[in-house]
């Protein structure tokens, strides 16, 4: 059987015509690499549309690889500096976190901001470039390495977040630890009721059902899901209760 060449026009299209992608003025640039491999570049509104353009590309017969260098628009401009102290600020405010070691890695040199409390193994090592937050170095839980990443894609000026934690000891994952993992996140975030919404888990696909009171705050739910590491697709089924 003769595998299919990819179809550059047919990714644009299903990708123009998803109902949940949404694209900035400047548009996503794709080219294929030695034949099959889909470059994917540019900027996308938030989380979610990187996350289902992926899944797209991934359906697309033909391709044996995806090189992912897509970008969110950043909640606000601001520099590689400002993002990496306000990320650090974050995580070493974050009571959850309170054991874990943090260290900044600026250029070729490494700041110990808090060094790893004792019988606690590993340490997190924070890295910003042109707004992409890399987080590095090994963590005592997989619940923490999730948590980690959130907080560093709520930060205004974060364009993209690569969560290279590893966990000590190791941990096997499963839907409950991922359900878990969004409803802590949902109860962490200051502008959203966790109180109201119920999470439920399918394999990497995550349900959120309940009510908000905006629209605003139910995108904000969503984008909340898929920022937690591991999450594939995100069913949003909250309800907007009106006055």
């Amino acid at each position: 059987m003769t595998t299919p060449h990819p179809n550059l026009d047919s990714i644009r299209d299903a990708m123009e015509h998803h109902p949940n992608i949404h694209l900035t003025p400047r548009p996503v640039r794709m080219s294929l690499d030695t034949g099959d491999v889909l470059v994917l570049e540019g900027e996308v509104e938030d989380v979610a549309s990187k996350k289902l353009l992926l899944e797209v590309a991934a359906a697309t017969p033909g391709l044996s690889g995806i090189v992912d260098r897509l970008h969110v628009a950043p909640a606000r401009p601001m520099s590689d500096a400002e993002v990496r102290q306000h990320v650090v600020d974050t995580l070493l405010d974050e009571p959850a976190l309170r054991d874990c070691g943090v260290r900044v890695r600026d250029g070729g040199q490494v700041r110990v901001l808090r060094p790893t409390a004792p019988g606690v193994r590993g340490c997190l090592e924070v890295r910003v470039a042109e707004g992409i937050v890399t987080l590095d170095g090994d963590i005592n839980s997989l619940a923490a390495k999730r948590l980690a990443g959130v907080l560093a894609w709520w930060v205004p000026g974060t364009r993209d977040v690569v969560n290279g934690l590893g966990v000590e000891p190791p941990e096997r994952d499963n839907a409950e630890e991922l359900a878990e993992a969004v409803h802590v996140v949902l109860e962490k975030d200051p502008f959203i009721d966790a109180a109201e919404i119920a999470v439920d888990t399918w394999g990497r696909t995550v349900t959120l059902r309940g009510i908000v009171h905006a629209e605003e705050q139910r995108r904000m739910a969503e984008n909340d899901a898929w920022f937690v590491f591991g999450v594939d697709k995100v069913e949003n089924q909250l309800t907007v209760l009106t006055p």
